[in-house]
């Protein structure tokens, strides 16, 4: 299927230059139209990137130029219903069932994928296969992008290359002033082809076969997780959401004012949880005054004595310690003449 938004830039891009030099009073199309300028420039851009470029790859340009202008990326809701109806069939039956719906799929990747879960292949090696062929796609796609890349790159430089090519042409005849504005106006035209060749043309082509590139791949991880989900027995549903995980999230809508039922609902609640949040905030209280009696003990009542303060309890016997008595002092003298009876100084 033909990529209509592709197609439609370009035309329309193209239309607009040559509505400008319609209208700008140019001449028309007569005086944008060189026939050497043009075939300097996107002779020197075709064959610089062939130089630059494998000859096996570039043999391959033609079908990088169709698969710009084409759609041939499968859609991703299809491919999870297709998984999704896999998924059913395996948990069900088996996968020896998935045998003869696998000859029915058009998607090579996925057919292979399956081909290799059905003769019982283990997992990981699907896995591997299935990543190396990944990479091998990546590069391939990288490949033609970038010739087209290369030419968009080019094609300005052989454009300024035609200008000062016309330029030098031009400063020989300056004996002849009426040829100078003419001479001016064909250097430039080489220029203008080498800018509308890379900017509209070749960049945007290439842009678009990155972009291509990348639904390919997240298409090929898609079947890839799907075929293992299914080896791995899941359910269906868990299958789904594995897929979707892939795809962006859908845009949020804004949530629609709740019914007066919906409101009803939500008063009643708050009038069964409202005993409760007072029961918590007794408890609480109750705890808070626990805490306060379990560091203060209350005073003795009925005997009305309240225990003097400065006043120590009494050690129990058990506690109680018996110190050594203290060893008695006799008489001596000192050396200054004085002597200590049971430890006073005389």
């Amino acid at each position: 299927m033909i990529d209509r938004a592709t197609l439609l830039g370009i035309s329309v891009t193209l239309a607009l230059v040559i509505w400008v030099a319609c209208e700008g009073g140019l001449g028309g199309l007569a005086s944008l139209w060189q026939t050497h300028s043009l075939l300097l420039v996107v002779g020197g851009a075709v064959f610089t990137t062939l130089a630059a470029t494998p000859g096996r790859h570039f043999c391959a340009l033609g079908s990088v130029l169709r698969n710009a202008v084409a759609v041939r990326t499968r859609d991703p809701e299809e491919l999870i219903a297709t998984l999704v109806g896999l998924a059913h069939t395996a948990r069900r039956e088996g996968l020896l069932a998935l045998e003869k719906p696998v000859e029915l799929l058009e998607d090579g990747f996925l057919k292979r994928a399956l081909r290799m879960a059905v003769d019982g292949v283990d997992a990981r090696t699907i896995e591997q296969v299935c990543r190396t062929e990944l990479e091998s796609t990546d590069l391939r796609h990288a490949c033609g992008s970038g010739m087209l890349a290369s030419m968009g790159r080019a094609a300005p430089v052989f454009g300024m290359i035609g200008t000062l090519i016309g330029l030098v042409f031009m400063l020989g005849r300056l004996d002849d002033p009426a040829q100078i504005g003419p001479g001016m106006a064909v250097a430039l035209l080489t220029t203008l082809y080498g800018l509308v060749l890379a900017n509209v043309i070749c960049l945007p082509l290439a842009r678009k076969l990155t972009h291509r590139s990348s639904e390919e791949l997240l298409n090929k991880t898609m079947a890839m997780a799907g075929v293992l989900a299914i080896m791995a027995g899941d359910h269906p549903r868990l299958v789904e959401q594995k897929l979707r995980a892939y795809l962006p999230a859908p845009r949020e809508e804004a949530l629609p004012a709740p019914a007066p039922a919906a409101q009803a609902r939500r008063r009643g609640l708050a009038e069964v949880l409202r005993p409760v949040a007072v029961l918590g905030r007794g408890k609480r209280a109750a705890a808070t005054v626990l805490s306060q009696a379990a560091v203060k003990p209350p005073a003795k009542q009925g005997t009305g004595e309240q225990r003097p303060e400065g006043k120590k309890e009494a050690a129990s016997p058990e506690r109680a310690v018996r110190r050594p008595a203290a060893p008695a002092v006799r008489n001596a003298p000192t050396g200054n003449g004085r002597s200590l009876v049971a430890g006073h100084s005389e």
